[in-house]
């Protein structure tokens, strides 16, 4: 690698990481899936000074590689995207290396590595599995277009919106994304503060999009919007929606999709998007394909140990 130049990268280079970015994804799904707000915002995430590469041929970027473990647990996310072969090689390698002591420094003997692969992405799935990688779920990414969405309602239950200084609500939702989420893939228990504040990082975040219903006056499930697919899709984004187990199969989910859908579509928006694994321990996928949703693609993860 002594002819490439690897650097660690800055927020200025999210233009630069953009088209990289934008130019693989053209070439798997026949349109670009990040915006350039998202580069900036996962840019803005990340210890940039340890845990992110870059690998440049002149005033070519060749590649761009990060990892981020989730919390203080063994669960570390990994991206590479490459242009050039060697450099992308030189990516795998290292960002498995630095998953596995971002894993150690948090006190555990290995880690699990985690990538999103887009299902088409053949190139990524071959270089995924000759590193020892193996597919562990899918995500299948759903909209609907909206045309004449109305809310619904259901006896006994009471719907809150959240806004930035209704801070007893954020809790509250915290708490049931916290307990409805905790059998999930790849689900690692945060605190308030760190839910919160990755939510607020974002350029993304609306808490006016934040939906609490009750039960009789009893928190029973949440649902959480950002405008992350606003730029590119015109779209409102369905960030998470749980129940909490007790209240489960009487609606909540639903009632709440509809009540999300309606509002979006007051926004002006021309649909709703939302991810949902396709093994969830709830049969949530059902529940979306019963509201209108359609899938639209599909991203699998692959997971290793290391």
């Amino acid at each position: 690698m002594n002819e490439f130049d690897i650097r660690r990268p800055l927020i200025g280079d999210a233009p630069a990481i953009h088209e990289l970015v934008a130019e693989h994804d053209i070439a798997v799904t026949g349109k670009p899936d990040w915006t350039l707000e998202d580069i900036a915002d996962t840019l803005g995430e990340l210890d940039l000074a340890d845990d992110s590469w870059l690998v440049h041929d002149g005033d070519r970027l060749l590649g761009w590689a990060w990892a981020r473990r989730k919390g203080a647990s063994d669960n570390v996310d990994v991206d590479v995207h490459a242009r050039d072969a060697r450099a992308g090689d030189w990516l795998w390698d290292t960002v498995i290396e630095r998953a596995a002591e971002l894993g150690r420094a948090a006190g555990h003997e290995q880690s699990r590595v985690d990538i999103g692969i887009y299902a088409e992405d053949t190139a990524m799935r071959t270089a995924a599995k000759a590193r020892g990688f193996d597919a562990a779920t899918s995500f299948h990414r759903m909209r609907i277009d909206h045309q004449g969405a109305e809310p619904v309602f259901l006896p006994g239950v009471t719907v809150e919106t959240g806004s930035p200084d209704h801070d007893e609500l954020l809790r509250t939702a915290h708490r049931i994304q916290q307990e409805g989420f905790a059998e999930h893939f790849g689900f690692v228990a945060r605190t308030y503060e760190e839910w919160a504040g990755e939510m607020e990082a974002s350029s993304a975040n609306d808490w006016g999009q934040l939906l609490v219903a009750r039960v009789h006056g009893e928190p029973a499930a949440m649902l959480l919007g950002t405008n992350h697919f606003v730029p590119d899709e015109n779209c409102g984004y369905v960030r998470t929606l749980a129940v909490l187990p007790r209240f489960r199969g009487k609606g909540l989910g639903r009632f709440l999709l509809r009540r999300a859908f309606a509002a979006d579509e007051r926004r002006g928006r021309a649909g709703t998007i939302l991810h949902v694994d396709s093994n969830n321990t709830t049969p949530a996928l059902d529940l979306y394909l019963s509201v209108g949703m359609r899938p639209v693609l599909a991203i699998d993860v692959w997971r290793k140990l290391a």
